[in-house]
C-alpha cells in the first residue's frame, strides 16, 4: 500500500492531513479526540498575549452558504483568536505533545508587530515541545483592525520583518500563513522566503459577508442588529486556494518553498489536487466542523487507494506533479480543437444543454423531433458549458479532432485555421527563440 507518512519541513506525521488553526483545535479535549481519530497533525488555534484582551462575541459566530440540498458550501466566521489564557494553552500543548509524540503539533501565533512581543512569546511556545510555529498573517477580521492578521499579511515588508525576528529568536521551523485578500499572492510568499521562513501555508479565510437578514436588515451572523465582515472558508474557496498554491509553486522566485495547502479540502481528491499543484501536505477545517473528526478515515483511505491505483508510493511523489502543466493563457495551444458529442443512449431529454447553449452560448445544439438533441459542429466552439450543465455524468463529452481533420466551423483543416503550431507566436518554443 502507498505510504502516507509525511515529512513536511522536518515535521513528521503519519499522514499529510492536519487540522488547521481554527475552532476544532482550540483546546486539549478537541485535539486529543482528533489524534485518537487518526489525524496526522494539528495547528493549535492561534495564541496571543500582548495587546488588548481577546473577547469573543456571545452570539452567532458563523454564517453559512448552502447548496440546493442544504450541503454546506462555505462558512463565514467572525470568531477571533483564542480567548483562553496563554498559560492554559501552553500547558495543554505540552501535555498533548507528550502523549502523542508521533503526531505533528504546530502552534499558531499572532502578536503585535513589535520585535519584543515576538521575542517574549517564542521561547514560551518552544518550551511546550511543539514541532513548529505558524505565523498567522491571514485573519481578515477583528485582529486586522488591531494591526495584526491580514493587516500584516497584506504588507510584504512586514511579513519579511516578522519572519526574520522569529527565525532569530527560535530554532523551531517557521511557517507563514498567508492571506488571500491580496492582489498577487506571489509577493507575500516571496517576502516570507526572503525572511527565512521554512514554509508558507495558504489560504487563510476570504473576507466576506455571506448574507443579509432582510427582516432586520443586518448582515449574518447578526449581533444585536449589527453584523461585520468575517472570514470565508469551505469548499467554495477551494478554486481560489488551488490557484494561489499553484502561483507560488511555479514562481521562479519561490521555487522549492514548501507549501501547506488550505482551503476547502473535503475529500481525498481535494487533497490530491492540492498536492499535485505543489503542496507538501494539507490542512482541514470546515470539513471537520461539518462532518466531525471521523472524516479522516475517508480521507486517508481514499488517498491511499488512489495512490496505489496510480503507482505512487509516497506523498512526496505526488507533490508538484501538475505544476509543469500550469501555464499562462498566451501559451495555450490554439490548434487544439474539440467538439461536443451527446450520447443519445444516456440522454434523459431534459434539454438543459439546449437551453444553456441556445440562450447563453453559441446556438450549437438543435432540438429535433422527439426531444432529440444534436450538436451543430459548425457552431460548436467547445466551450464545455453543455458538459457542465448536463445532469448525467458522461452523457456529453468533448471529442478531440486530430490535426488535418476538416473543422466544420471553418471548412479548413484544423491546423490551417490558426497556422502551423511549430511557428505560432504563442508556442513557448517560438517565444523563447525570439
Amino acid at each position: 500500500m502507498a505510504d502516507l507518512t509525511s515529512d513536511f519541513i522536518g515535521i513528521k506525521s503519519p499522514n499529510p492531513f492536519w487540522l488547521a488553526s481554527a475552532p476544532p483545535t482550540d483546546k486539549e479535549y478537541n485535539v486529543r479526540r482528533a489524534f485518537e481519530a487518526g489525524w496526522g497533525g494539528v495547528v493549535w488555534k492561534t495564541l496571543g498575549e500582548a495587546g488588548p484582551p481577546i473577547v469573543n462575541v456571545n452570539g452567532p459566530r458563523y454564517g453559512v452558504v448552502y447548496g440546493a440540498d442544504r450541503r454546506v458550501l462555505g462558512i463565514n466566521n467572525i470568531e477571533l483568536i483564542t480567548d483562553r489564557p496563554l498559560e492554559v494553552n501552553l500547558k495543554e500543548i505540552t501535555r498533548v505533545k507528550k502523549d502523542f509524540p508521533d503526531r505533528a503539533l504546530v502552534t499558531s501565533i499572532m502578536v503585535p508587530c513589535e520585535e519584543q512581543a515576538w521575542k517574549d512569546i517564542l521561547p514560551r511556545v518552544e518550551d511546550t515541545g511543539c514541532d513548529g510555529i505558524e505565523l498567522n498573517f491571514g485573519c481578515p477580521h477583528g485582529m486586522s483592525e488591531r494591526g495584526m492578521g491580514s493587516a500584516v499579511g497584506q504588507v510584504p515588508e512586514y511579513i519579511q520583518m516578522v519572519a526574520e525576528w522569529c527565525k532569530e529568536h527560535t530554532d523551531l521551523p517557521v511557517i507563514v500563513k498567508l492571506t488571500p485578500n491580496i492582489t498577487d499572492i506571489r509577493y507575500p510568499a516571496r517576502a516570507a522566503k526572503a525572511g527565512g521562513a521554512d514554509a508558507v501555508s495558504l489560504i487563510n479565510t476570504v473576507s466576506s459577508i455571506t448574507s443579509v437578514n432582510l427582516d432586520t436588515m443586518s448582515p449574518e451572523p447578526s449581533i444585536d442588529g449589527k453584523g461585520s465582515h468575517g472570514g470565508y472558508c469551505g469548499p467554495a474557496v477551494k478554486p481560489i486556494a488551488l490557484n494561489m498554491v499553484a502561483e507560488i509553486a511555479r514562481d521562479p522566485e519561490t521555487a522549492g518553498l514548501p507549501i501547506s495547502g488550505i482551503g476547502g479540502v473535503t475529500t481525498w481528491r481535494d487533497a490530491a489536487e492540492f498536492l499535485a499543484l505543489g503542496a507538501g501536505n494539507v490542512q482541514v477545517c470546515t470539513a471537520a466542523m461539518v462532518y466531525g473528526f471521523g472524516i479522516i478515515k475517508e480521507l486517508t483511505a481514499g488517498l491511499s487507494a488512489w495512490m496505489d491505483e496510480k503507482g505512487y508510493s509516497s506523498v512526496a511523489e505526488v507533490t508538484g506533479r501538475a505544476v509543469p502543466n500550469v501555464t499562462d493563457w498566451q501559451y495555450l495551444n490554439l490548434n487544439y480543437i474539440t467538439k461536443a458529442r451527446i450520447d443519445q443512449d444516456a440522454c434523459i431529454k431534459c434539454g438543459r444543454c439546449y437551453a444553456a447553449c441556445e440562450d447563453t452560448s453559441h446556438q450549437a445544439i438543435e432540438m429535433k423531433e422527439g426531444r432529440v438533441f444534436e450538436v451543430i459542429d459548425a457552431e460548436c466552439v467547445a466551450c464545455n458549458l453543455c458538459v457542465d450543465v448536463c445532469p448525467v455524468e458522461g452523457c456529453i463529452t468533448m471529442e478531440e479532432l486530430d490535426p488535418g481533420v476538416i473543422d466544420a466551423r471553418t471548412g479548413k483543416p484544423v491546423e490551417a485555421d490558426y497556422g502551423n503550431w511549430t511557428t505560432h507566436p504563442n508556442n513557448p518554443a517560438t517565444r523563447a527563440a525570439e
